[in-house]
């Protein structure tokens, strides 16, 4: 059984809404334990309110930073300076970043040089380089609709159709490209390497698509067969071009 990842989350509080906060902290909780929350901004400005409400209830540490001079964003310093004390100190072994500035990419690129995933939440403005960075990468407003479609039972999840995912270039490419290099001598692959080798080539996250699981958007674009083994607990895929099966 793999060790449980202890995980850094580091917010720009000048570039990202506390809307999202609860969301961010149960995508985390997917991957490991998020034992370290640092919340970066000078608490002294107003329009923090909003944050300052969230820091008790979600267990996060406000981290303060006076705007030295006027037009410079000193967050940012700071911010860098707590990951790379983070990166060296080796309490944690994965770090979120929860910003929308593109700023942050050089030290995404660092921190995956040491050999760690970072998974990055930002609002839908972020800049493509950022997203691109990350091990994978959520937008927080899809994580708040989420939390409100929980809240009321009546309202169904905004999923993408099969039509429009078939529609995303990218996606699909990404897909038919997981499954074909993951793929047995039967031409079958494994519902987890599939997701693995998207972990570990992109930024791809299926709850942009308003999907929870990768193995529910894969069923809903109807690009593959779908096989279920070992008593319905295993998901195995093959590409839909490719010729049927016969043991299906």
């Amino acid at each position: 059984m793999s060790e449980t990842k202890k995980i850094a989350l580091l917010i720009d509080c000048d570039n990202v809404s506390h809307n999202s906060i609860e969301g961010v902290l149960e995508e985390l909780a997917k991957y490991g334990m998020v034992n370290v929350r640092h919340a970066h901004g000078d608490w002294n400005n107003a329009s923090l309110a909003g944050w300052i409400a969230k820091l008790h209830s979600n267990a996060i540490r406000p981290m303060q930073q006076f705007a030295y001079t006027k037009g410079k964003n000193a967050t940012d310093s700071a911010m860098i300076i707590d990951a790379m004390d983070l990166l060296h100190g080796k309490t944690v072994n994965a770090f979120a970043l929860m910003t929308s500035d593109s700023d942050f990419t050089p030290l995404v690129l660092r921190i995956l040089e040491s050999g760690m995933p970072v998974y990055g939440f930002g609002e839908k403005k972020t800049p493509q380089p950022f997203v691109d960075a990350c091990s994978f990468f959520v937008f927080t407003e899809n994580l708040l609709a989420e939390r409100e479609e929980k809240a009321s039972a009546a309202t169904q999840p905004n999923k993408k159709t099969t039509k429009e995912l078939r529609s995303e270039a990218g996606l699909v490419k990404l897909l038919r490209t997981a499954a074909e290099q993951t793929s047995e001598d039967d031409g079958w692959s494994s519902m987890g390497r599939v997701g693995q080798y998207i972990s570990n080539n992109s930024s791809f996250s299926s709850i942009n698509y308003g999907y929870k699981k990768l193995g529910d958007l894969v069923r809903a674009s109807e690009l593959f067969h779908v096989q279920m083994r070992n008593g319905g607990t295993a998901m195995y895929i093959k590409d839909s071009r490719k010729a049927k099966d016969t043991n299906l």
